[in-house]
């Protein structure tokens, strides 16, 4: 359980290290959505296990949930925001 939490974290810091890195506004949003999503998830999964209450693991699933709704959301308006500046080139 402790390794999810800690293969949350080192893949959080990788997507990190992507943003900073990649040349565009199109593929800094893809390392941050994707990336960001498993590792959260991989984050909520860990500390659920690790908390083991079931008050702590429905507000995690529910957290996971919106998440999942939310980022991919986000992750369009900001792409089409950016093909529509011409930062995305």
């Amino acid at each position: 359980m402790k390794k999810k939490v800690l293969l949350a974290l080192v893949i959080l810091l990788i997507a990190a290290l992507g943003v900073y890195r990649l040349p565009d506004a199109l593929s800094r949003q893809h390392a941050a959505t994707k990336a960001a999503t498993l590792s959260l998830t991989l984050f909520a999964l860990g500390t659920g296990l690790l908390a083991w209450d079931w008050a702590w693991t429905w507000r995690l699933i529910m957290l996971v949930a919106i998440l999942f709704a939310a980022l991919p959301l986000a992750s369009h308006a900001l792409g089409r925001a950016a093909a529509g500046s011409n930062e995305a080139e």
